[in-house]
């Protein structure tokens, strides 16, 4: 096993064998597992599990990932950061027109608003984002609030900048699919912010603790790294998902899930898988990554009492 040099040197965070955690998780044998699950599949799958902030498995862990509405998470802590600096408060109202909206684009928001002209605070536009993942509200608040650029150069500052890339709005893909790869990230990549959000102080502690809230009422993705874990008692789970295109060969561009969980005897653990060009439909890419959650699930808990 080779460690990184640093934590902030290399996109991977560093894998620490000698743990109290190690001696229960054999980190080896969950990457051997989750190998063989993907082993085959039509498809690239990437990776990285991050247990207790100490051990990491990390599995096709390179930053091509296509990161779809995953960057939302990014979004919102770019916006939040932003407030801070400036000072404003999440329920700062926007008013927009309806007209200014896409109609053709997954919009809950658009839906649940007729109106012609709406008013709404910024954290209602962030709960549609990070629970719904709303494209206008996505779209609204690069053009209104933070852009891409200075959303991408904010998450640069929190983690390494080979882990990823931002470039792109939900309005840019949607003109030109092949856009949607502009957007990427290794799975560490993805999993280092995460473990930040959850674990570290990098926002103020309300809208940091509104951000990690509202990510526990997602509603997108409940058949992916959750459906293993629905109905355990004590298990919350806070996590944000992506679904890529369909492009003309049927091939799925990209299936995505970075999730925090925290077990009831109080451990946590970060769990990032992403796929990129999936020869299937999204059932079998969320069956997969299903599979991948309860392997690491069941190698965490495996020596804990009533598991």
């Amino acid at each position: 096993m080779i460690a990184a040099a640093s934590m902030l040197a290399s996109c991977s965070p560093r894998d620490t064998g000698n743990t109290a955690t190690a001696a229960t998780i054999d980190t080896a044998a969950v990457r051997d597992s989750i190998s063989a699950i993907i082993s085959g599949m039509p498809g690239e799958i990437g990776v990285a599990a991050i247990i207790d902030s100490r051990d990491t498995v990390t599995v096709n862990d390179i930053d091509k990932y296509a990161l779809m509405s995953v960057f939302k998470m990014h979004q919102a802590i770019a916006v939040c950061h932003s407030f801070d600096l400036k000072g404003i408060p999440l329920d700062t109202i926007l008013e927009f027109d309806r007209t200014s909206l896409n109609p053709d684009t997954w919009s809950p928001m658009l839906k649940e608003h007729q109106d012609a002209h709406f008013r709404m605070p910024v954290s209602e536009l962030l709960r549609y984002t990070l629970m719904q993942s709303d494209n206008n509200a996505s779209n609204l608040m690069f053009d209104r609030l933070v852009s891409v650029a200075e959303t991408d150069s904010l998450i640069a500052t929190l983690i390494p900048r080979n882990c990823f890339r931002i470039t792109e709005r939900e309005s840019d893909m949607q003109s030109d699919h092949a856009k949607s790869y502009n957007n990427h990230s290794s799975p560490s990549g993805v999993a280092r912010l995460v473990e930040r959000l959850f674990t570290d102080s990098i926002l103020s502690t309300e809208k940091q603790e509104f951000i990690c809230e509202t990510m526990r009422g997602c509603h997108t993705g409940a058949d992916r790294i959750a459906a293993p874990l629905a109905g355990k008692d004590g298990i919350t789970i806070a996590h944000k998902t992506g679904s890529g295109y369909i492009n003309e060969s049927g091939i799925l561009t990209a299936h995505n899930d970075a999730a925090y969980i925290t077990l009831p005897d109080g451990t946590s653990y970060t769990l990032v898988i992403l796929v990129k060009d999936f020869a299937g439909n999204e059932k079998q890419a969320s069956d997969i990554m299903a599979r991948i959650s309860d392997t690491v699930y069941r190698a965490i808990t495996r020596n804990k009492p009533n598991n």
